[in-house]
């Protein structure tokens, strides 16, 4: 009994060596993975604006545009989803709300607002006030979970909403409308809500499950939304046009779906589980970048200087957000840190990580 108890001891603290040592690796290979999946997120949601312009252009309502991409992009993910879940249904049925409020408030919610708030509103004044988003996440965590921001976090934010002020051009002056305002804070509700609720990993779901069930739910309000009359549903089957080259429809319409909302949702809710809500929210800021040089791209629409001066301004209000963010595991239970010790040690040290 004594020699099994000192060959236990020993083991124990060969894993518990490894754990010590491969942590702060896997730690950091998060982040690292983390903002990498976030820049790809905001970058294809960038690409969704200039994107859909083209059909707009031709004949396509926004409520058939957005239909169209969350649909399909609900078909796309199905299979993985699927196969993710493994038959865990149950685990699917326990985060029913969850999903619901997703899917009606971080997929269909936000888009309707938004195309609602661009009827009485500016593009760009929507833009900014739905991009405030990071500031009301900021607050919520800090009113919720008591995680206070620093000072480089309040000083990113002042930057950065400084640089969309540029990027934006809502300097020339902007005629502001009551309703227009309210549902471009509508908007920016849902906005801050699908980072909560993309970073939050009490519930179980894989980020890949969470993203297909928001948009199936998404997608039965678009479409019910458009039975009804609420949202116009008109398409076209004429070519999208994009400087002066001619697109199918159906190219155009898969791009939107696959990847400005499948790989764009799949990815941002992966960003969040990695960064936290309040750091994967200030990364979401570079899509406005995207959206501009997609829109240079598709467009021909040449930013101005001073636009190109906010472009600046965002980065570094995002590199200053970064910098005064603590480590998003650093709040974890050992749990957690067991996991991912367990993960990076292996079979070979007798230990199954807990995730499929």
């Amino acid at each position: 009994m004594g020699e099994v108890h000192v060959d236990t001891l020993r083991d124990a603290d060969l894993v518990s060596g490894a754990m010590s040592s491969m942590t702060p690796d896997v730690r950091r290979s998060g982040v690292a993975s983390g903002l990498a999946f976030a820049l790809v997120s905001a970058t294809v949601f960038g690409l969704a604006g200039p994107l859909a312009r083209g059909l707009l252009d031709n004949g396509w309502s926004a409520g058939a545009a957005v239909l169209a991409r969350i649909g399909i992009a609900a078909v796309v993910l199905a299979p993985a989803a699927i196969w993710v879940l493994r038959g865990r249904w149950a685990l699917l049925g326990a985060n029913l709300g969850v999903v619901t409020v997703y899917g009606l408030v971080a997929v269909a919610g936000i888009q309707l607002a938004f195309f609602y708030a661009v009827t009485y509103l500016e593009v760009g004044v929507a833009l900014l006030i739905e991009y405030t988003a990071p500031v009301a996440v900021v607050t919520w965590m800090w009113l919720r979970h008591g995680q206070r921001p620093g000072r480089l976090t309040l000083a990113g934010a002042l930057v950065a909403a400084l640089g969309l002020v540029l990027v934006l051009d809502v300097v020339s002056g902007a005629s502001l409308d009551a309703v227009g305002v309210a549902w471009a804070l509508a908007a920016m509700v849902g906005l801050a809500v699908y980072f909560v609720l993309s970073a939050s990993q009490d519930n179980g779901l894989p980020p890949i499950v969470l993203a297909e069930g928001g948009l199936v739910v998404g997608t039965v309000v678009m479409a019910l939304a458009g039975v009804v009359g609420l949202v116009p549903m008109t398409a076209s089957t004429a070519p999208a046009t994009y400087q002066d080259v001619a697109v199918p429809w159906w190219l155009a319409t898969l791009g939107l779906g696959v990847l400005c909302a499948a790989v764009a949702y799949a990815t941002g809710i992966a960003a969040g589980r990695r960064l936290g809500s309040r750091l994967a929210s200030f990364v979401g800021l570079s899509e406005v970048l995207a959206a501009l040089v997609f829109s240079v791209l598709l467009l021909a629409e040449l930013p101005g200087p001073w636009q190109l001066l906010g472009g600046v301004l965002v980065l570094a209000g995002v590199l200053l957000v970064r910098a005064g963010e603590p480590d998003p595991d650093a709040d974890l239970p050992a749990a957690a840190h067991l996991g991912a010790a367990d993960a990076a040690v292996g079979p070979e040290a007798g230990v199954a990580g807990s995730r499929p």
